[in-house]
């Protein structure tokens, strides 16, 4: 009876072991400033591009900006940039995501510049110090 009444409370501080373990996850930038990271399913990845772009690449609006595409069940890809609400592309024309880069484990978050993006099994959060959002997952795509 002791065990069943006890149970609860053992799950609960699993829970909040793995909580404790879950933090704001490193990923290096290029030479250039550039930041890429998957999901652990590989399904979604994210690449920032740093104020002022690079020498290949230059964001609309100068930037920085944050730029996930999802595989998976469609290709389509979402961009944030420091203003305004995200942008959803459904179809982007090029099929570059996911290449073999660093990986956002599930329960991390990154943050770089004014973009923080948190990883969860039910998809990949990001958001701008502006308020706008966006959240991605295999089911679905919302931008805010």
């Amino acid at each position: 009876m002791l065990a069943r009444a006890a149970a609860p409370a053992i799950l609960s501080l699993f829970a909040f072991l793995s909580l404790a373990h879950a933090g704001n996850q490193t990923i290096p930038a290029s030479a250039e400033g550039q930041i890429e990271f998957n999901t652990p399913s590989g399904n979604i990845g994210c690449i920032y591009t740093p104020k002022g772009g690079t020498s290949t690449y230059q964001p609309q609006d100068g930037g920085p900006e944050l730029s996930c595409s999802r595989v998976e069940p469609s290709y389509v890809t979402v961009i944030l940039g420091p203003n305004g609400p995200a942008t959803l592309i459904k179809n982007p024309g090029e099929h570059g995501c996911c290449s073999d880069v660093a990986k956002l484990a599930y329960g991390n978050s990154w943050s770089k510049g004014p973009f923080t993006c948190q990883s969860s099994t039910k998809g990949l959060t990001c958001t701008g110090n502006n308020g706008h959002s966006f959240f991605v997952s295999k089911a679905k795509v919302n931008v805010k």
